[in-house]
């Protein structure tokens, strides 16, 4: 059975924390209208239908100017929902697509003119390509410069993966800090692979989802050193993103201002802040 999971809190607070002009949600997702654009049968969670609308009044209420939406799983290589979206918003707005070995080359560029700027791949929800498809996704995704998105389960999986990611030659971006959790630690393979990527200077690595890996509440100190840790490795590779409408939660749903403000928090130097929120993402999605 395919479990409904929970929408977003629909009252974002204002977050202590003001970002700067220009900051950048590097995570975030749509859903449906399922009546326009249809859920793939073989998903792995319901979600609500998540508008853009809805998004972009949460960013208004958190103070962030632009975003990047991820295509949902739940749309499978149907990017239409997301196109749409950015279509709707591209002065605000980039796109992350799945695409497939046997997506046509035209399909890839429309989505590059309307502002997509990389690929996902993922062993985390059905409907995204694994990794055995890696080397095929890059071949067709790299004529137009994009990057690669890596969402793994473990973090175990991104040291097995990290040859075969630097040897594709595109751009990658870790989503979630490859989910290390808490009892691995920054001597584990998987931190020790994701520094190792980030060294080489072809790597971004996103601030996000670490709620999910924390065994304490808002701000969920448990996750600081992390978060700190990779931070201070490349301060100029790091991004940062909420992931609306936090799909995959069942039990309880944070406030997008918690998650600005624990931020702001685990990172208190301004000047590295803005780094992350703005100079990172200009450079990596052209806005």
């Amino acid at each position: 059975m395919i479990r409904d999971c929970l929408g977003p809190d629909p009252c974002p607070r204002t977050p202590l924390y003001r970002a700067p002009p220009g900051a950048t949600d590097c995570h975030a997702h749509v859903f449906g209208p399922s009546a326009l654009f249809p859920f793939i049968a073989d998903r792995s969670f319901t979600p609500p239908d998540a508008s853009v609308t809805d998004y972009l009044r949460m960013l208004d209420a958190i103070g962030i100017e632009r975003a990047v939406l991820v295509q949902g799983s739940v749309h499978g290589a149907d990017n239409r929902a997301v196109a749409a979206a950015v279509e709707s918003a591209r002065d605000r707005l980039r796109g992350v697509a799945i695409i497939r070995p046997d997506t046509p080359e035209r399909d890839v560029r429309r989505l590059h003119e309307l502002g997509f700027r990389g690929a996902r791949l993922s062993t985390v929800v059905k409907g995204t390509p694994g990794f055995d498809l890696l080397e095929a996704v890059a071949a067709k995704v790299k004529p137009f410069g994009w990057h690669l998105v890596v969402h793994v389960d473990r973090s175990q999986e991104l040291a097995d993966l990290a040859e075969r990611l630097a040897e594709t030659g595109c751009p990658l971006v870790v989503d979630h800090i490859a989910r290390i959790r808490l009892g691995e630690g920054l001597a584990s393979p998987g931190f020790h692979a994701l520094a190792r990527l980030l060294e080489a200077g072809n790597c971004w690595v996103k601030i996000s989802g670490q709620h999910r890996m924390s065994k304490m509440g808002f701000p969920w100190s448990d996750m600081e050193p992390l978060v700190r840790a990779v931070v201070r490795l490349r301060p100029d590779r790091v991004l940062w993103g909420t992931d609306w409408p936090h799909p995959n939660q069942y039990d309880d749903m944070q406030n997008d201002g918690d998650l600005l403000d624990a931020f702001s928090k685990w990172v208190p130097d301004e000047a590295l802040r803005r780094r992350i929120l703005v100079t990172n993402p200009s450079i990596l999605y052209g806005f």
